[in-house]
């Protein structure tokens, strides 16, 4: 495979210290299966599950216990065989509660039957292939969670040309992707080969940091086509996000609001393709990941194969336990992760890695007000306003925001990483954000009640409407009758019994309705 250097270099971006040397070398391991493990129904982006088993019920490994509830969600599996034990509602690492699936494992990890293997996965067709993909449930595993089978998939209208598998994994203290290019090699380019045919694309980029040498190195050993290239990347944060990588390798850029398809690229990452591949060749669901556990206090940092739906605990204890007690742990890198309220929350799909900081480590501070210093405008990679964002946010004028393009804000870091002042401006994006959010769905939500108003109205009149009618057609059936009756009595016979009776009826509606019977004109 042949090796290029990134032909391009995004704006702004920061170079943190990358603190690998913890866990980079430590092999793949599996971790102890747990006896108690909560699997959450929200794994993915989009709508949740919905469960499919109930108390009581025996599960094996790879059975489904909660079904994609739409387009864009994801489906969950048991990632042990047991017995269900209930439902409850618990908080995931960024703190929203969600319903949880508990297992209670009975030992044996027998593995369900569910998919079977399709190692002719080459000559399948490309609709089985994705939906194979859908049903294991496999979605983006470098922090998103967008569901694989809907990225693999784009609209006839949008035609992808590329195909760029992000191994930068530029986030500090993280090498769960590092150790999977290292010791899981050939399932990664297999997962790569698959989305490649589903794609039906012949240009295939795989991006690596420059830090990553040895990975770099064992998939230039690999035969293919000179379509496929590695691409390595300087060692620069944000590296990993999917519209810098594009720009690097490419040179385009994606529209604001837009996605990668619609400038004819798929960005995927290093532990999805090993998904992809194990959902298709092997008939194995996604029900574990590889995590990293690190950080300075962890007594033996390293890179685990985990059960989703594992507890933080279990990871920590596996890992050595801590020299000392932990100031902060966070669910993900110390850029873009989440800082966790304690350690009872479970693995999931997206769950990359937890770090464990000292109290020495963990940075305490006043926010202060902006000094409008500019250092957050050069190092944003989306080349936002941060400071003006910030400034609008904290006076409530989230509109601004918005005008201002918050909404393209991937909140990665830079910005509040270098701020002299201390400003969580991520946290204020992440508040604009959910705001806006909140504001279009309470809009739609009332654009959707004046509608249902208006067709209930609108029913309601044709309702009013049609009721006239009728009693139109009634009144106007009663007065014939009437009219009828009186020309019976004048002829002394049916009225039915004379052709020309009808016209006599119809003329006589034109008449006074004051007339007497006798007054009225009889004709024959």
């Amino acid at each position: 495979m042949k090796i290029i250097k990134a032909p391009f270099k995004f704006s702004g971006g920061v170079h943190p210290p990358d603190k690998k040397i913890f866990s980079n070398a430590a092999p793949l391991q599996d971790l102890p299966l747990p006896a108690i493990l909560k699997v959450p129904f929200v794994q993915h982006l989009g709508a949740p599950a919905k469960a499919v088993v109930k108390k009581g019920d025996k599960v094996k490994r790879g059975d489904l216990i909660a079904a994609a509830s739409g387009f864009i969600s994801a489906s969950v599996h048991a990632p042990t065989s047991g017995t269900v034990k209930g439902f409850e509602s618990l908080p995931t690492a960024v703190g929203r509660s969600v319903e949880h699936c508990v297992i209670e494992s009975d030992g044996l990890d027998e593995r369900s039957e569910l998919l079977q293997p399709f190692p002719d996965w080459e000559t399948r067709d490309v609709s089985e292939l994705i939906e194979r993909v859908a049903d294991a449930g496999v979605v983006g595993m470098g922090g998103a969670g967008f569901p694989t089978s809907v990225k693999i998939n784009p609209p006839p209208n949008k035609k992808v040309h590329t195909l760029i598998i992000n191994g930068a994994e530029c986030e500090p203290y993280l090498t769960a992707d590092h150790r999977m290019m290292l010791d899981r090699t050939e399932d990664v380019w297999l997962g790569i080969q698959i989305v490649r045919k589903i794609l039906d694309v012949k240009t295939v980029y795989i991006c690596i940091e420059e830090n990553k040498q040895d990975a770099i190195e064992k998939f230039s050993k690999i035969e293919c086509d000179d379509d496929v290239m590695i691409v390595s990347l300087k060692t620069y944060y944000p590296h990993g996000s999917e519209k810098q990588q594009i720009y690097v390798t490419l040179g385009y850029e994606v529209p604001s609001g837009g996605l990668p398809a619609d400038i004819g690229c798929v960005v995927g990452n290093i532990g999805t393709s090993v998904a992809v591949k194990e959902a298709v060749v092997d008939g194995w669901p996604l029900d574990s990941r590889c995590v990293t556990v690190t950080g300075e206090v962890v007594v033996n940092p390293g890179n685990f194969i985990v059960r989703c739906g594992t507890s933080y605990d279990e990871l920590f204890e596996a890992a050595g336990g801590f020299r000392e007690n932990p100031a902060k742990v966070i669910s993900g890198g110390p850029m873009m992760g989440f800082a966790v309220a304690n350690t009872d929350v479970t693995v999931t799909k997206t769950t990359s890695g937890i770090l464990a900081q000292s109290l020495a480590q963990t940075m305490r501070f006043t926010s202060l007000p902006c000094i409008s210093c500019g250092r957050c405008n050069d190092v944003c990679p989306m080349k936002l306003l941060p400071s003006d964002m910030s400034c609008a946010i904290e006076a409530d004028d989230i509109d601004a925001a918005i005008r201002l393009n918050v909404s393209d804000c991937f909140e990665c870091g830079c910005c509040s990483y270098v701020c002299p002042s201390h400003r969580p401006l991520v946290q204020h994006f992440r508040r604009a954000k959910g705001v806006a959010a909140l504001n279009k769905m309470l809009k739609a939500k009332e654009m959707e009640e004046k509608a249902a108003q208006a067709r209930a109205e609108a029913q309601k009149k044709c309702e009013i409407a049609h009721a006239e009618s009728e009693a139109k057609i009634e009144s106007d059936q009663i007065q014939v009758a009437v009219v009828k009756d009186e020309i019976s009595r004048a002829w002394g016979e049916s009225v039915d019994a004379h052709p020309g009776a009808e016209q006599s009826v119809e003329a006589s509606n034109g008449k006074d309705d004051n007339a007497k019977p006798g007054e009225q004109e009889i004709t024959e």
